[in-house]
């Protein structure tokens, strides 16, 4: 009747409302909510891998530590190649701090081959170095086949090979034997990979007085791999060139792997934000894609307009109800859309071996974003919608 006050909307009568127009175009509302889906999900996928990367490696790092230190000879003062003295080792030892010291040895003008018939010049990059026997322990090492040298195999023509050494030799298995400074050595042990010395996986490692007695090894360390104390590493780290070489500090480099793989990760996350950014790009683009089907829709439903304003919907209430479409249709897309990112994570972490982290903020985030993009691509057309007289909705377009 003339003067009433129109019906109110209950939530529910408003949700079911928009999703009345939603169902009645499901190709339409699919590609337009796939659209939002994409641009979530690459989003989610970002994040997700680049958290599920960062908690590798703090699992690599509380395994392998972040309290080694390694040394290693500069140049001196004529630009030439420094040597560590022979006394680096139990002279870093026997610092304050320091829980274990060892070293590798660069044998110079030496090689290692599958077998005496390959070309000297096809040595496949494979260093060969003079290893202490307390290495592992210093360093993390683990074999995944064989031992690691002893006290017998330290003096006798034995080799432990790293992991991509012995890819490159084609050596699976241990008890078979290779050229090495022109003499045959057996393997006794193949190395799991070593994320805190990496040069070690593609090197082949022999005892320190088998070095010396059969290949010409000087005795210089290249290398002195030190362990300190959790909270005294900087301290030893001050004090590791002076202790290694008193004669010249100058000449020696300190460093800590472990900051490499911190800087490694500093850098995936710059290139984590260039991938957020074209995931929102995407996301844009799907914005626009709801903009439009609901403009359309607008265009489309005139007469069905007409008829809800001519028995009393108010424009509130038709601009509501475009509003919920919008809404919906941007939220289908934005759940869809997470789900697939968490899909997309779980999937490339479980093929590289990570655990599987996507944080909780970045789906909230996620939906939230999709729920503020729907609202702004629908405030158009619903605004339109609401300013059709119902005269001029039934008269078609």
């Amino acid at each position: 009747m003339i003067g009433e006050e129109p019906a109110r909307l209950g939530l529910r009568d408003v949700l079911k409302v928009g999703a009345a127009g939603l169902h009645a175009r499901p190709l339409r509302v699919f590609l337009s909510a796939l659209g939002i889906a994409i641009g979530i999900a690459a989003m989610i996928g970002v994040v997700g891998i680049s958290d599920s990367s960062r908690a590798q490696l703090q699992a690599t790092l509380s395994r392998l530590g972040t309290n080694m230190l390694t040394v290693t000879p500069g140049k001196d003062f004529f630009g030439e190649n420094a040597k560590l003295p022979n006394e680096s080792v139990a002279m870093i030892g026997r610092m304050n701090h320091v829980i274990s010291a060892s070293a590798t040895g660069k044998i110079a003008d030496t090689h290692v081959y599958r077998n005496d018939r390959i070309p000297a010049e096809e040595s496949g990059g494979i260093a060969v170095l003079a290893a202490r026997l307390d290495l592992p322990r210093t360093v993390g090492l683990t074999t995944v086949a064989g031992t690691w040298l002893n006290a017998g195999t330290n003096r006798y023509p034995a080799v432990v090979l790293g992991s991509q050494a012995a890819d490159g030799l084609g050596v699976a298995q241990t008890n078979v034997q290779v050229w090495l400074g022109s003499q045959w050595f057996t393997v006794v042990g193949i190395l799991d990979s070593a994320p805190l010395a990496p040069e070690l996986d593609s090197a082949a490692l022999v005892g320190w007085d088998v070095a010396a007695a059969r290949l010409g090894f000087d005795g210089h360390p290249t290398t002195v791999y030190t362990r300190a104390d959790k909270d005294s590493v900087e301290s030893v780290r001050g004090l590791l060139a002076g202790t290694a070489n008193p004669q010249s500090p100058n000449e020696i480099e300190v460093s800590r792997p472990s900051d490499a793989l911190a800087a490694e990760t500093a850098s995936n996350q710059a290139f984590t934000g260039l991938l957020l950014g074209l995931g929102a790009v995407a996301l844009l683009v799907g914005g626009v894609g709801v903009a439009n089907t609901m403009v359309i829709s607008v265009l489309e439903r005139r007469a069905e307009i007409g008829l809800r304003r001519s028995l009393g919907a108010t424009r509130g209430q038709i601009r509501l109800q475009f509003l919920t479409e919008s809404q919906l249709l941007a939220a289908l897309g934005g759940v869809g859309g997470v789900g697939l990112g968490i899909v997309v994570t779980a999937v490339f972490a479980v093929i590289q071996g990570w655990p599987t982290v996507v944080p909780p903020w970045a789906m909230a985030g996620g939906v939230t974003a999709t729920l503020l993009i729907g609202g702004i691509a629908g405030l158009y057309p619903a605004i339109r919608a609401a300013r059709l007289a119902p005269t001029e909705a039934l008269s078609g377009p």
